[in-house]
């Protein structure tokens, strides 16, 4: 682009084309700092990575017990399952019992 000799364009096309350059450099700025200042996607963003990475550890980890779990174990775990699924009235009474005592002692805090 050419210039006079005080720096300003000489031409009314490049005066254009050096406004529509800048007015696009100033918004990609304003897009950036738009970005950059939207904290509630930043936390979101950061949340998801979060529980991505807690969903991976926890598939890596239960892999790495049912590997180490004996097949008695398993079996044993399975029947107990089968019976609260048969009768879950003792499981539905110790549940409540424990909500009970939760409740009890966040009313005891001053």
């Amino acid at each position: 682009m050419s210039t006079t000799g005080d720096g300003q364009p000489d031409s009314p096309e490049a005066l254009r084309a050096e406004i529509d350059e800048t007015r696009e450099q100033l918004g990609d700025t304003v897009e950036a700092l738009a970005a950059k200042s939207d904290v509630k996607a930043r936390a979101e963003d950061r949340v998801e990575g979060i529980k991505q990475d807690a969903r991976a550890k926890a598939d890596q980890v239960k892999e790495k017990v049912t590997s180490v779990t004996p097949e008695s174990a398993r079996q044993g775990g399975g029947e107990l399952v089968a019976k609260a699924k048969a009768n879950p009235l003792p499981i539905a009474g110790a549940a409540a019992l424990l909500l009970a005592f939760a409740i009890g002692r966040r009313s005891a805090r001053p």
